[in-house]
């Protein structure tokens, strides 16, 4: 038997696994349907006061894939959720007495001191079981001297959550980081120093999806016009996993993590990497609330693989094996090595290594690739670009 649920900020998931604010999570019903599928907890939509104007653009998404196979970045100029805070509070109300034992997540945005209090106060009479704040919106926001715009810089983040945590009696305040900071430890440091009691990173990255090359639009096209948006899916992982890690090894603070969380794998990484909590959202969009069964399988699969018998066990578990470059073994050789009875002779290797690296694989008659051992200094491109897994490896001598 193992035992998924995990402690975060000192409010009991029964699983990590829970719904980011996104467009998933912008209804009542959809939350409840998401609950019965099993997801663990959801973060509703961030919500505004009744004063604050959301005027959307449609058509708000456009999406890239790689070679036709997957989408792996979405870009979306959505804005916050067109619900103020009076619909919230009756979504709180409905979710938390339907699901008691589901944590429900208000998320925020205010212009200022007096909103953001106000926010906190009504929505945990209302009975939510955390406040996550977003300091990390990348678009729209912004304008108005909102989301990233805060979370950019340090001194902002602690002023504005100790703002928040003032306001908050009994439970959790969360803050969401942006990724678009030099060293978000420092964002992560500065929401510590002000009392909030943990850090959601990341929100989206900003960014251009594309253009259409034919008519010079950029996506999405909202009636020939178009907007820096914010990216999210698999391509933000490494960003998102990165900002993560950081944090986790310089500011002792429970770290709910997103961006990029597509598998079961993708969420060990993050679990490895310090992250506490775990919250999707694209690849919900894509594939339905009934991923959650892959996910849960999957982590279960691998905790009983590994003889881990709690989550808590895996949490941060890979954060000793990241160091600076400076700390790095060098006093090794490291060479490629072929295995030739699964090599389907494709070729990419050697032409990889032959202009991108450093000529050391040949094809013999046979079309078979032939390491140079001389020649080869153990760059791992070509491990990289190999098709077949584990056909391409690299070993130390």
């Amino acid at each position: 038997m193992v035992d998924l649920s995990l402690e975060f900020c000192g409010v009991k998931y029964p699983n990590p696994f829970v719904l980011a604010a996104a467009p998933t999570t912008d209804h009542a019903d959809m939350v409840a349907r998401a609950f019965e599928a099993g997801w663990g907890g959801a973060v509703l939509k961030t919500t505004s006061v009744e004063s604050e104007e959301i005027n959307l653009a449609y058509p708000m998404m456009a999406g890239t894939d790689f070679e036709k196979r997957k989408l792996m970045a979405l870009q979306n100029i959505d804005l916050i959720s067109i619900y103020h805070v009076d619909v919230i509070e009756k979504s709180v109300k409905q979710l938390k007495k339907e699901f008691p034992d589901r944590v429900v997540v208000a998320s925020i945005m205010g212009q200022k001191k007096e909103d953001w209090q106000e926010l906190v106060r009504r929505l945990e009479i209302a009975g939510a079981d955390m406040i996550e704040c977003s300091f990390s919106c990348p678009h729209g926001m912004p304008e108005k001297g909102m989301g990233s715009t805060i979370g950019q810089s340090p001194e902002l983040t602690e002023r504005t959550a100790r703002w928040i945590k003032e306001a908050a009696k009994k439970i959790p305040v969360v803050i969401k980081l942006t990724p678009q900071i030099a060293d978000i430890s420092a964002s992560a440091a500065a929401v510590k120093a002000s009392g909030a009691d943990g850090v959601s990173a990341i929100n989206t990255v900003k960014g251009i999806i594309g253009v259409d090359i034919d008519n010079f639009i950029p996506y999405p096209n909202v009636n020939g016009k178009s907007s820096i948006g914010g990216i999210s899916g698999a391509a933000i992982k490494p960003v998102a996993l990165r900002c993560v890690a950081e944090i986790a090894k310089k500011v002792d603070i429970p770290i709910t993590a997103t961006g990029g969380i597509t598998t079961w794998q993708d969420a060990v990484e993050f679990l490895l990497m310090g992250a506490r909590n775990l919250q999707l959202c694209t690849v919900v969009m894509q594939k339905g609330f009934g991923v959650i069964d892959e996910l849960v399988d999957g982590l279960t699969g691998y905790m009983k693989r590994h003889g881990f018998q709690s989550v808590e066990e895996i949490v941060g578990k890979a954060l000793p094996n990241l160091v600076e470059h400076s700390q790095l073994p060098r006093h090794h050789k490291a060479l490629a090595t072929v295995n030739h009875e699964i090599c389907i002779k494709c070729g990419r290797c050697t032409i990889a290594c032959y202009d991108g690296g450093h000529q050391a694989i040949t094809r013999d008659a046979d079309k078979r690739p032939i390491v140079d051992e001389q020649r080869c200094v153990g760059c791992g491109f070509c491990t990289t670009i190999c098709p077949v897994p584990n056909c391409l490896t690299m070993k130390f001598l």
